[in-house]
């Protein structure tokens, strides 16, 4: 599983295991969700709490739900679930999930001038005037 070790550190700073993950499972689940990390370092240290639920392990209605708390000037909470039988399948999606609630949040709350400075269109030259014989 891809992972860098600074990726796994954001990740163990910010999240808690709450039902039905083995203490055990603490490690896989980390490499698992360290793509979340460069997403969570936009945000400052401290200010993002994660936790990650399993109910009904093994049953027709299992259920992993991960759930994010960013601290702004409003408290956000995003919240990702899946109910695929694999667990590994169901970390997986999310993960994939609350990346892009973060990318939505981001980029919904980013001031439009930041956004045209970052990307500002460059003029087109002037052409001389042709002149006429």
């Amino acid at each position: 599983m891809p992972g860098t070790p600074e990726e796994a550190t954001a990740i163990v700073q910010r999240i808690r295991l709450i039902t039905g993950f083995h203490s055990s499972e603490r490690d896989w689940i980390i490499r698992r969700l360290a793509a979340l990390a460069p997403r969570l370092r936009s945000f400052p240290y401290g200010h993002v709490d994660l936790e990650i639920s399993l109910k009904e392990r093994g049953g027709a209605d299992q259920r992993v739900t991960l759930e994010c708390w960013i601290r702004r000037s409003s408290r956000l909470h995003l919240v990702s679930m899946s109910s695929a039988s694999d667990i590994a399948a169901a970390l997986n999606e999310v993960r994939v999930h609350l990346i892009r609630q973060l990318d939505d949040t981001k980029t919904r709350t980013e001031p439009r001038s930041n956004r045209a400075l970052r990307h500002p269109s460059t003029p087109e030259p002037k052409q001389p005037p042709l002149e006429s014989p």
